[in-house]
């Protein structure tokens, strides 16, 4: 489940149902659906006088529709905290060669930020690999100094730390996501 779509359509949905409640209790108040229910009381219904009268097996199932409803939030809210979609460890190909060569993510991302962080201009600098193993994405961010020359840089980074990844994982077709932000503060750091 990919947390960030589902949470967008849910917080849609339960938007607009709750603009639709609104909308209908202020056009009962003006007396859009008639004249009776202009004045009348909330709790003065036949909904209410409904479940007063069916209590004895309304209000089980009611309490059983919540508690899937709580058990589906609880669902919803350990996929947004807990899922990830950082990739796996990637199988480096060996042509011709027997035996299987793993790479470990963190060892890619961190050799990639450290390339790029060392670069004379970079304040700060993270990678991360998403998506499957097989078709990896190489996210790298950067943190500019504002004196630095941003089209240096940016040629600087694509040219020779995401060749050096991208020779690493034996695939030229890496894709990669490159963000570079400019911060106004100077660095401390001696290069």
């Amino acid at each position: 489940m990919h947390a960030d779509r589902t949470n967008r359509i849910t917080l849609s949905l339960l938007a607009l149902l709750l603009i639709a409640a609104g909308l209908g209790a202020g056009a009962a108040s003006l007396g859009l659906f008639g004249r009776a229910t202009e004045h009348s009381r909330l709790m003065a219904n036949p909904a209410g006088r409904f479940f007063g009268a069916q209590g004895e097996w309304l209000w089980p199932v009611l309490a059983a529709a919540a508690l899937i409803v709580v058990i589906l939030a609880l669902r919803w809210l350990a996929a947004v905290l807990f899922s990830t979609d950082r990739s796996a460890d990637l199988p480096i190909p060996r042509a011709g060669r027997p035996g299987r060569t793993i790479l470990v993510p963190g060892a890619l991302t961190d050799a990639v930020a450290g390339e790029v962080g060392s670069y004379r201009g970079v304040d700060t600098a993270r990678a991360r690999l998403i998506g499957d193993p097989g078709r990896p994405r190489l996210v790298v961010t950067a943190v500019l100094e504002e004196t630095a020359d941003l089209a240096a840089l940016r040629r600087r980074i694509e040219t020779e730390a995401l060749t050096h990844a991208r020779t690493a994982l034996d695939n030229p077709d890496l894709a990669v996501q490159l963000d570079l932000t400019v911060t106004t503060r100077r660095a401390t750091r001696v290069s």
